[in-house]
């Protein structure tokens, strides 16, 4: 098992806590992490984009111009795409991009994820995390304690408004709780700072 220092809101030393290893030591899977990521990124997608082809725009009811004598190509309806004003041809149309991946690869991702963390010395394990009312001022001072980087992601066992609300003003910084955290947050900000309670959970979740 992984041996993590634990530290306090001050950033001092409070313990050491041990990671399972088949949650935060696995070999990470980079094609299981691509997956997952592109997955999350595709099911982000609206799909409303919308043209219309030129069954669809104004006109088109009579010829243009005349077929001679005017010195321009032949033409026989005004919503012909190669006209100003004509349709788009193969116009996007909305459409839902939303797709599922297997359990087991999502779950492996997930592991992945959290091992690269690790691997690379971007955990940051928090023996707690509270405020007795939102302050962005405290977040900022425990942040700077604890050596974050600019991009952190915060990860709580349990909903805290006032840890969230502290964070919501401080650019680069997401507050997420273990039932909502996903692969693709996890690699896209620098520090991953979790609680005790936390890791307890993702542990308990994902064993």
């Amino acid at each position: 098992m992984a041996k993590v220092t634990m530290l306090n809101m001050s950033g001092a030393e409070a313990g050491s806590i041990e990671l399972k290893d088949d949650i935060f030591g696995i070999e990470v899977n980079q094609y299981a992490v691509h997956a997952v990521v592109k997955n999350y990124l595709a099911n982000q997608r609206q799909g409303t984009q919308s043209a219309k082809n030129r069954g669809e725009v104004r006109g088109g009811g009579r010829k243009p111009f005349r077929q001679k004598g005017t010195g321009r190509h032949r033409q026989g309806s005004s919503t012909d795409p190669s006209q100003v004003g004509g349709g788009v041809v193969f116009a996007p149309k909305p459409r839902d991009y939303r797709y599922t991946v297997p359990k087991k690869l999502r779950r492996l991702a997930m592991k992945s994820a959290l091992s690269s963390k690790v691997e690379e010395k971007e955990i940051i394990v928090l023996d707690s995390l509270s405020f007795a009312e939102p302050k962005t001022k405290e977040m900022i001072k425990v942040l700077e304690n604890v050596k974050a980087a600019k991009k952190a992601l915060i990860i709580m066992a349990d909903k805290d408004e006032n840890v969230i609300k502290s964070a919501a003003n401080i650019p680069g910084v997401k507050t997420a709780l273990v039932s909502t955290m996903n692969v693709y947050e996890i690699i896209h900000y620098t520090s991953f700072i979790v609680t005790k309670d936390a890791i307890n959970k993702i542990e308990e979740v994902y064993s």
